[in-house]
């Protein structure tokens, strides 16, 4: 199996060289973006667990102790948030703060992922190249060969130039899947910080109206 994958590589001429190095760098971006919003998003599910009391019982201190020293976005989004309590009660200005830190967090859980579709057009196109090209130098050289010898040549040059188009579809297949797969897991992330959000400004709004029955 081995043997006929390198024979089926080395057949393929020049363009089986591009393909493999988009393919090698939009594994090493896959495996990048699914570890990175894997990670952060056990911290967000973390950090949340431990926050939920306290944000019940109203215990803000506490609270912004575990966001300052959290590393993840959750933590990052609910600290603007409980910051801006401490000057506003104001369930507008605390949203509007909030959202200012979802804004900058998004661009981090997007980072590269579009790269794997476009890898993905890159090999089909250069699978594509790479078949013209050799099915160009197949018929140039059946131009000059024997008569009896001609058949067999481009049956055999048609079947090399074809293998560039057979491994840049191999490559790109996986990369559109990893990309939806990468889409769907940072489409959850930003689902679950805008749910905690406004979970977060729920408990906030219902702490203020119990304060003001109590007064």
């Amino acid at each position: 199996m081995f043997t006929k994958m390198v024979g089926f590589f080395q057949q393929g001429g020049f363009f089986m060289w591009p393909i493999a190095i988009v393919f090698v760098i939009g594994l090493a971006i896959a495996i990048e973006r699914y570890l990175y919003l894997t990670r952060h998003t056990m911290l967000n599910r973390s950090l949340w667990d431990e926050l939920v009391p306290h944000l019940k019982s109203g215990n803000f201190k506490q609270a912004v102790q575990l966001t300052q020293a959290s590393p993840s976005f959750i933590g990052s989004i609910l600290n603007y948030g409980l910051a801006r309590i401490s000057s506003s009660r104001s369930r507008d200005d605390i949203e509007k703060a909030m959202e200012e830190s979802l804004m900058e967090v998004m661009p981090k859980l997007e980072r590269r992922t579009p790269y794997l579709a476009s890898f993905a057009n890159i090999a089909t196109l250069l699978g594509l190249l790479g078949t013209i090209l050799g099915l160009i130098q197949a018929f140039q050289a059946v131009g000059a060969a024997n008569p009896s010898d001609k058949a067999d040549l481009l049956s055999a040059s048609i079947s090399v130039a074809m293998n560039t188009t057979a491994f840049g579809l191999i490559v790109a297949i996986p990369l559109l899947l990893v990309h939806s797969v990468i889409q769907s897991k940072t489409t959850q992330l930003i689902d679950s910080l805008e749910m905690a959000s406004v979970k977060f400004l729920n408990s906030i709004t219902e702490r203020s109206a119990a304060a003001a029955q109590q007064g």
